[in-house]
C-alpha cells in the first residue's frame, strides 16, 4: 500500500469522490429506504459535529486526493449546520466539487443561501408527478415542496439540477416517459436508479425491481435514445442522449449492470465511520479517533487502510450475499 497514492484498494481503483452523510434523520419516509413509522435516529452525542465533519473533510482532501464532495442523509437539509460545512469545503485547496442530494424538501428555501456557500449542485429526489402515488410512496403530502425545490434549485444558478428516480413495481413504473418530458421541459437532467436492497425493512427482493433494461425498454417506445460517446469514467450512471442530444438521461443500473470495476468512492457516515462501498458489512471507526486526539495523518492512516480491504464488488448476485444491516439512510447515498 502506497500512502502516496491516496485512497488506493488493491485492484488499483482510487476513492476521489466522497459521500458524506450528515444526518441519518429524514421527514419522508419512502417505503424503499425505511417503514412508515421511521427509525430509531442516532443520539446526538454520536453524530459528528461540524468542526468534526469540517476536519475530515479537510483530510480527505489535503492528504487523501479526494476531488468531489456529496453531501447526503437522511436527508442533509435538516442539519443545521449544512450552509457552514459547505462553506468550510468551499475553502479548501484544491477545491473539491460539491454536491448535495436530497428530498427537495425545504430547498425552496435554502438554495440560494447554499449557493453562496460555494455549493456547486443538487441531486433531488423524485420518484413520480402524481400527488397520490407521492404520497403512497413517501407517506408525506409534500409533492409540491419537491417542485418548488426543484424550479427554485435552477433560478439561483444550480446547474445541472439532477432528478434522481427509482421506479418501484406496479407504483410508479409506468411513469418513466413522463419523468423524461418533466425533466426536458424544465431544463433538469433525469437519472433513474435501480432500486437496491438497502432498505431497512430488508424487503427487498431482486425478481420485483424495475430493471435497466425494463427502464430503457420503457423510454425508448416514446424517445430517440443513443449512447452517450462522452467517456463515463468513475460515473455510476449510463446515459444517453435524447432525441440527438445535447439532454441526456441516465440510468444507474447498480444491480444488474455493475460498475464497481470502476468505483471511485468512499463513504462517511454521519457517526464517523468509514465505508469503503455502499455494501460493506463492516466499518472503520475514526470518530473515536477525532475524540482521541489523533493526529491527521493517524487518521489519514486509518482511512487509507480501511480502502486497501475493499473487495473487488458488491456481491449482490452471490447466493451468499449479506445486505448491510444499515439501511440507505444512515449510510448515506
Amino acid at each position: 500500500m502506497n500512502a502516496s497514492q491516496g485512497l488506493v484498494d488493491r485492484y488499483g481503483r482510487r476513492a476521489i469522490d466522497l459521500r458524506v452523510s450528515l444526518t441519518d434523520r429524514c421527514n419522508l419516509r419512502c417505503s424503499y429506504c425505511m417503514p412508515p413509522e421511521g427509525l430509531p435516529w442516532l443520539p446526538n452525542s454520536q453524530v459528528l459535529t461540524d468542526d468534526e465533519v469540517i476536519r475530515l473533510i479537510g483530510i480527505a482532501v489535503t492528504r487523501l486526493g479526494v476531488e468531489e464532495i456529496r453531501f447526503t442523509g437522511g436527508e442533509p437539509l435538516l442539519r443545521p449546520g449544512l450552509s457552514k460545512i459547505v462553506a468550510a469545503a468551499a475553502t479548501l485547496h484544491p477545491r473539491p466539487k460539491l454536491s448535495l442530494t436530497t428530498n427537495g424538501i425545504g430547498l425552496d428555501r435554502l438554495a440560494a443561501g447554499l449557493r453562496e456557500a460555494g455549493l456547486d449542485r443538487v441531486n433531488v429526489s423524485l420518484d413520480t408527478l402524481i400527488p397520490e402515488r407521492f404520497e403512497q410512496i413517501a407517506h408525506r403530502r409534500r409533492l409540491p415542496d419537491v417542485l418548488a425545490g426543484l424550479a427554485r434549485s435552477a433560478e439561483v444558478g444550480f446547474a445541472p439540477v439532477k432528478i434522481n428516480t427509482v421506479l418501484l413495481r406496479d407504483v410508479n413504473d409506468d411513469e418513466a416517459p413522463a419523468l423524461l418530458r418533466f425533466a426536458l421541459e424544465n431544463g433538469y437532467e433525469l437519472r433513474f436508479i435501480e432500486q437496491m436492497p438497502l432498505d431497512a425493512q430488508h424487503g427487498w427482493r431482486r425478481d420485483n425491481m424495475i430493471t435497466a433494461e425494463e427502464i430503457l425498454a420503457s423510454l425508448t417506445a416514446e424517445f430517440d435514445l443513443s449512447p452517450d460517446p462522452a467517456d463515463r469514467a468513475g460515473a455510476p450512471a449510463e446515459t444517453w442522449l435524447v432525441n440527438g442530444g445535447p439532454v441526456k438521461v441516465g440510468v444507474i443500473g447498480s444491480v444488474t449492470r455493475p460498475f464497481c470495476g470502476d468505483c471511485d468512492r468512499t463513504r462517511l457516515t454521519a457517526d464517523g465511520q468509514v465505508r469503503n462501498c455502499l455494501f460493506a458489512t463492516g466499518e472503520t471507526d475514526l470518530r473515536d479517533l477525532l475524540r482521541g486526539e489523533a493526529e491527521d495523518e493517524l487518521i489519514a492512516q486509518r482511512w487509507r487502510e480501511a480502502m486497501w480491504g475493499k473487495l473487488p464488488g458488491h456481491g449482490i448476485d452471490n447466493p451468499a450475499f449479506l445486505q448491510p444491516s444499515r439501511p440507505m439512510s444512515a449510510i448515506g447515498g
